[in-house]
């Protein structure tokens, strides 16, 4: 067999693997520390509240944040055999099936791999897992424009992405050049709109204030210069890292108003997607 057809074989295996996801949806940035896997792990929770069955994916090799967020730093990987071929079981948390690189590897410890390396292994994580019938599986992505999101976006039929930044200007600058790898003649994956985390500061005294701490409307500026959906703002609170730290996201507690954020951003990914 030769090189061109190994891959078309790989590949086809691949998409049947993933043949029962309705919906992939690619949660990128422009850079790190924007708060890209709190958006991706409280989506998928906010779109699991609604009915829907979700799975979110650690697509970020180098520092994966899944299993911090979900408090199960020290997972099982089991294993089921299905029409003659070895399957890894997701983790279920909270309504969603949830696979990391960090439940294979010491979370302490880097990873000296090279990007083809890093992406081959990851297109292997996702493609073995048996997810089942999803609705959503959510990809947390790597910050950056590097080999890992080519070949994730190439390799797997992408529904759609949104990004993350934050109001100041650097992180803008980013998001921008993320966007714009997004939407690249050779990759175009239909781009769902920017969400603006850590957008303002609303003291629980003060529950009718907002204080935008980091400058305003850089992401809504951005949105507008793309001619992509501006999402909604996310707030910075202590409440969502607190819930981080803890390994119960913000979206799993109804009556926060940070909650309620996740859940309008999970209803315009809904409309989006019909």
């Amino acid at each position: 067999m030769n090189p061109f057809e190994e891959k078309k074989k790989r590949e086809e295996a691949i998409q049947k693997a993933m043949s029962s996801i309705k919906h992939i949806i690619a949660v990128g940035s422009g850079k790190g520390g924007v708060g890209k896997s709190t958006v991706a792990a409280n989506l998928a929770i906010s779109l699991a509240s609604k009915g829907y069955k979700v799975g979110l994916a650690d697509a970020d090799v180098y520092g994966p944040s899944i299993p911090t967020l979900f408090n199960i730093d020290k997972a099982e990987i089991l294993a089921m055999e299905k029409d003659g071929k070895d399957w890894m079981l997701p983790v279920e948390r909270l309504g969603v099936k949830l696979m990391s690189i960090g439940f294979m590897v010491d979370t302490q410890s880097a990873l000296i791999w090279r990007g083809p390396m890093a992406a081959n292994a990851l297109t292997q994580l996702l493609s073995e897992t048996y997810w089942g019938e999803l609705d959503y599986l959510v990809l947390d992505m790597p910050p950056g424009t590097g080999d890992i999101q080519l070949t994730l976006v190439q390799t797997f039929h992408t529904t759609g992405s949104i990004f993350v930044c934050t109001p100041q200007q650097l992180a803008v600058a980013d998001v921008r050049r993320a966007i714009n790898m997004f939407d690249h003649d050779d990759i175009k994956v239909p781009i769902l709109g920017l969400v603006e985390n850590m957008a303002y500061f609303t003291p629980k005294e003060l529950p009718n204030n907002k204080y935008y701490i980091f400058g305003k409307d850089g992401g809504k500026g951005l949105a507008q210069e793309l001619n992509i959906d501006f999402l909604g703002e996310i707030p910075i609170s202590c409440s969502i890292s607190e819930s981080n730290d803890k390994g119960t996201p913000i979206a799993s507690n109804y009556d926060t108003p940070e909650c309620q954020a996740f859940l309008a951003l999970a209803d315009k990914i809904i409309e989006k997607t019909k």
